[in-house]
């Protein structure tokens, strides 16, 4: 698997517009940019997500982020690339879609 790695300051939303952040916030001595490299082991949250289904509101809620294959970790967690499968769930953990990363000129990348 190859792509640029994520870090804290990466721009990713829910399929439908809302924003996702990471609720811990990833930490430890591996950055990009001064910004911690994110990894699957950290939390991730989306807000404002205005998701309906027949009229009910449905919104996103978190993401979750399959382990990545590239063989690159930091603190023995897989680091996140934009490349990276995951997928948006509801409260109700129903699958609602893959999570949109903007696209960024990184200075690292892993092949």
């Amino acid at each position: 698997m190859s792509g640029s790695l994520l870090d804290a300051s990466a721009v990713i939303g829910c399929p439908h517009g809302g924003r996702v952040t990471a609720a811990t916030t990833p930490s430890g001595g591996v950055r990009i940019g001064g910004a911690a490299v994110a990894t699957g082991r950290h939390t991730y949250v989306v807000t404002g997500c205005p998701h309906c289904v027949a009229g009910v509101p449905s919104p996103c809620v978190s993401v979750r982020w399959t382990d990545g294959h590239s063989g690159v970790t930091v603190d023995g967690a897989p680091v996140l690339l934009d490349t990276s499968a995951a997928q948006c769930f509801s409260a109700a953990f129903v699958p609602q879609g893959p999570p949109v990363v903007q696209a960024a000129q990184r200075k690292v990348t892993v092949r």
